[in-house]
């Protein structure tokens, strides 16, 4: 359900590099100062603006970005490709539904790199799905690295579910449920609101760990420009704490 995220930069050639050597993600398309990369498809577009402001710290907008690769050997070839570039992954979580690792881009952009478990495996109760957070099994991950060189992220990689932070869950909520009518998955896990579409774990995921009554940060910042929420969709749309969305 996810489509592209697009994020502003103050630096683009250090960006570019950063998702094309760490990540792995091709640049598809330039027009002007935007550049998009993915596998088979856009994921990420990065704008250049050298002018553009940090993101104030404490302010609402990108929790992560989250890349949702085909299998677990996949997502070992991922964590060699960081490691090999030279950057340092912030975390290795298993949710329960899925497996991720996480590190950030050049300017604080935080990422998620993930695959997910059979839904088969998935654990549903009252309409919510059971997900949480423990250690990684890196050393099991790992010993799936598939053999042969890295080609960089494969065709099938997609935008599995963006993060944000918010101001208020209980003013988001209604937004994400009523106008964009998504479904609750989690909602017991402290801070945070879990939704989508269709039965699957999460495509949105909230959180009020830094943000709670936080103000959005000043229009063009670097960070969050918008995300697609819908595949093609052209209505832009912001949440009550501003961030935007790009809907059908």
């Amino acid at each position: 359900m996810i489509g592209r995220v697009r994020l502003v930069v103050g630096d683009l050639p250090q960006s570019v590099a950063f998702y094309e050597r760490a990540i792995g993600l091709r640049t598809l398309e330039r027009d002007g100062d935007v550049v998009r990369l993915g596998a088979d498809t856009p994921l990420v577009e990065l704008a250049g603006d050298p002018d553009a402001p940090p993101r104030p710290p404490g302010t609402t907008g990108l929790f992560h970005l989250a890349l949702l690769v085909p299998d677990r050997g996949e997502l070992a070839r991922s964590i060699r490709r960081v490691v090999d570039a030279g950057w340092r992954l912030t975390g290795a979580l298993d949710h329960f539904v899925s497996e991720s690792v996480y590190l950030r881009d050049p300017e604080g952009n935080g990422i998620e790199i993930y695959r997910d478990r059979p839904r088969d495996e998935w654990v549903w109760h009252d309409g919510e799905v059971r997900m949480g957070t423990v250690a990684l099994d890196v050393d099991g991950v790992m010993a799936e690295l598939p053999a042969g060189d890295d080609t960089g992220i494969p065709d099938g990689t997609g935008m599995g579910h963006v993060h944000l932070q918010v101001a208020a869950l209980d003013a988001a909520e209604p937004f994400y449920t009523g106008e964009l009518g998504l479904d609750v998955t989690v909602r017991g896990y402290p801070g945070a609101l879990f939704l989508s579409r269709g039965g699957y774990h999460h495509h949105v995921g909230l959180n009020v760990w830094a943000t709670a009554g936080a103000s959005a940060p000043p229009p063009g910042s670097r960070g969050l420009a918008w995300a697609e929420l819908d595949p093609g969709g052209e209505r832009l749309v912001r949440d009550p704490s501003g961030n935007a969305l790009l809907t059908g």
